[in-house]
């Protein structure tokens, strides 16, 4: 009798699981070919499919590799600034600002400076090492996330920006991923503190002293040995870097840019050139304008394509601006704006998950992820703001 209940409970289960795959199976396909058969019909078949691939091609050519170009030099850079000693000096510096301003141990700082020279998930190699997270509490270790994703990719966002000739906007725009790192890790150890037990938030096996120590780097051969090492292994984990953007560049990208630009020329419809595509998004914008312009600057609503796609991958939103520059409609608030949200959210949607999940605390991922996208919304206001007063004194364009 028990183990025909226990049948009976077990094919309960299986058509429930059942029953829910269809449902979603059914809502999927609905909503698929919704919106392509949206698309399909305005733009027509052939151009829809045409569009979808050129843009592809496009953003492949045209902007991943050259993407893939700077994160190649950015590696070699950094892993260069860590082989020398670069990245141990300015942790020092930056180690007296870590308590007051995020109230973090000294070595946070080289949690910013990794992600800074490469990408969010170099917090978890950090976290995962015994030696460094021993400096931090439990409290102190879940807002390491926030704050070392608030710099991801930062310095292939500001050399991307910089080549268009916005350096300085893009200056502007750190200081606001900075205001936004504050923010979010402040916001993230506000939320949890009662979530984790008071003893837990005090590091173990560790004085005052080792809470502020510092990390070290060994080094091996001679110094041309190294050099050529770091050149090569730097470029290296830049190519790894390139690579893994491409699917978010084609396909987050070519999505977004499908619902944000219209034809090319409207006098002459669609042609199935690249970058076609519905104006859905900026129809959406127009009724949020007030929003966006108040708390942004935005004068124009695709612009908020930007930091939608920086929520999945930053690599993605990067592409968009050579597009909106082409359309004339950038100056320097939107780069600092930009440069602020790109780097402070910098793909957390995608990773954010992944990475709490790596150091056991899934459960407080959307707590996370709630203090992050504020932060973020933070850092691209302070970097509006600071623009304009800033624009008072100094010419930027």
């Amino acid at each position: 009798m028990i183990k025909k209940s226990k049948q009976t409970l077990h094919y309960i289960k299986n058509t429930d699981f059942l029953r829910n795959r269809r449902y979603e199976a059914f809502v999927f396909l609905v909503l698929f070919f919704g919106f392509f058969g949206y698309l399909g019909h305005v733009m027509g078949v052939a151009n829809m499919l045409n569009t979808i691939m050129n843009t592809a091609w496009d953003l492949l050519m045209n902007t991943v590799f050259f993407i893939m170009g700077i994160t190649v030099l950015t590696g070699a850079l950094g892993k260069l600034m860590i082989e020398f000693g670069v990245v141990r000096l300015l942790e020092i510096v930056l180690a007296p600002l870590m308590r007051p301003i995020f109230n973090l141990p000294g070595v946070a700082s080289l949690a910013g400076l990794m992600t800074f020279f490469s990408d969010n998930p170099a917090i978890i190699g950090l976290s995962n090492d015994k030696n460094y997270s021993r400096y931090f509490g439990k409290v102190e270790l879940v807002s390491l996330t926030n704050f070392g994703t608030a710099f991801g990719m930062g310095l292939i966002v500001l050399t991307f920006m910089a080549r268009f000739g916005y350096f300085a906007p893009a200056l502007v725009g750190f200081t606001g991923a900075v205001f936004g790192a504050f923010v979010s890790t402040r916001l993230i150890q506000y939320m949890i503190r009662n979530r984790i037990s008071s003893e837990a938030q005090t590091p173990s096996n560790s004085s005052p002293d080792k809470q502020e120590g510092s990390i070290t780097f060994k080094s091996e051969g001679t110094t041309f040995e190294r050099f050529l090492n770091a050149v090569l292994d730097g470029g290296k984990s830049g190519v790894d870097l390139g690579l893994q953007i491409i699917p978010g560049v084609l396909i987050i990208s070519t999505m977004v840019m499908i619902i944000t630009f219209g034809p090319e020329d409207p006098s002459a419809g669609y042609q199935g050139l690249a970058y076609e595509g519905v104006p859905i998004l900026p129809q959406i914008g127009r009724g949020l304008n007030w929003l966006f312009q108040g708390l942004f600057g935005f004068d124009h609503p695709e612009l908020i394509a930007f930091p939608i796609t920086s929520l999945g991958a930053v690599g993605a939103a990067l592409s968009l601006v050579k597009a909106f520059i082409g359309q004339g409609i950038i100056t320097g608030n939107e780069i600092a704006v930009f440069t602020a949200m790109g780097m402070c959210w910098s793909g957390y949607l995608s990773t954010h998950t992944a990475m709490l999940d790596t150091l056991n605390f899934r459960k407080l991922t959307s707590k996370a992820l709630i203090a992050h996208t504020l932060g973020g919304i933070a850092a691209g206001t302070f970097a509006h703001y600071l623009y304009v007063l800033l624009s008072q004194w100094i010419q930027f364009e």
